[in-house]
């Protein structure tokens, strides 16, 4: 595996891969790698002649320093995952090489409101920090193939529309969320999760799964929704959100029959860590 650290040596190395007519497939990652990630990698290798990976903590998406100061940080423990994966490359730039001086970096982009919901109602510009350093990624890596998880549901509708609005020559491919064997959706925050709460946040899944099948036996949407709030603060999880949205346009979805493409999307807190989840009721990506 190969490991580039400046902007300029990567896109040296795509420029050579490019001209030699090799696909490259690309799984952005901000490091603290789990099993959810390595599938991404894993189907990339399959797909693609070459895999980037790139492990870079992006301030700009962090709304809160602390959240920035506390977020997991173990590259040597990633680069060997990879390593061992099969990554062809591990991008692992400095901020500063991402964000130079004197290089127009940040840019607003027009979401048609899809970053001022949910996510972007409790983490303002949190959605502008993501869509900024995936696109400058996109430019460097020049990818065919872009691979995200399910998990972040909103993050990767922004990216999608984001590539379909000014037309950005890369295929988006999504892959399933991974969980744990109690239903826990894999991430990088559940590293400060003790043992006790992580079987607690099994919760979460089993939640969505229930508000699934209520969906089926036709239910009311603000029933489902007051079900998975009661369920959650019954056991003492701090609910920031749960809502059953359209899977393109995510907005609210008031009653089932206005959507063929319905999302529960919520985000909760557990013993001071903030976890996201999700679950498709009815419909696929």
């Amino acid at each position: 595996m190969k490991r580039i650290e400046r902007c300029n040596d990567l896109i040296t190395w795509v420029s050579e891969c490019k001209a030699a007519g090799k696909t490259i497939g690309f799984v952005p990652t901000m490091g603290a790698l789990h099993d959810g990630h390595l599938t991404l990698v894993n189907q990339s290798i399959r797909e693609n002649d070459f895999t980037v990976c790139s492990v870079f903590v992006n301030p700009t998406q962090f709304n809160d320093p602390k959240d920035l100061d506390t977020y997991p940080r173990t590259l040597a423990k990633d680069s060997f995952l990879l390593e061992n994966a099969g990554v062809h490359v591990l991008f692992c730039p400095e901020v500063a090489d991402m964000y130079p001086s004197g290089l127009q970096t940040t840019v607003i982009y027009e979401l048609d409101g899809l970053d001022m919901i949910m996510e972007g109602e409790h983490r303002p510009g949190h959605f502008q920090g993501v869509v900024n350093i995936v696109k400058r990624l996109l430019d460097l890596v020049s990818p065919n193939r872009l691979y995200m998880g399910q998990k972040d549901f909103q993050q990767f509708t922004i990216i999608g529309h984001m590539i379909k609005k000014w037309n950005i020559p890369v295929d988006l491919v999504i892959c399933p969320t991974i969980r744990e064997p109690n239903g826990l959706a894999m991430s990088s925050r559940n590293q400060r999760l003790s043992e006790e709460m992580k079987i607690k946040a099994g919760l979460i899944y089993r939640v969505l799964k229930e508000v699934k099948k209520q969906f089926a036996q036709h239910i009311s949407v603000s029933e489902m929704e007051k079900f998975a709030h009661k369920a959650f603060s019954a056991e003492g999880f701090i609910v920031e959100y749960f809502s059953i949205v359209d899977g393109i346009t995510l907005t609210q979805v008031e009653k089932i029959s206005q959507t063929q493409y319905a999302v529960a999307c919520t985000a909760l807190w557990i013993g001071g860590v903030r976890l996201i989840d999700n679950e498709i009721i009815c419909g696929k990506i």
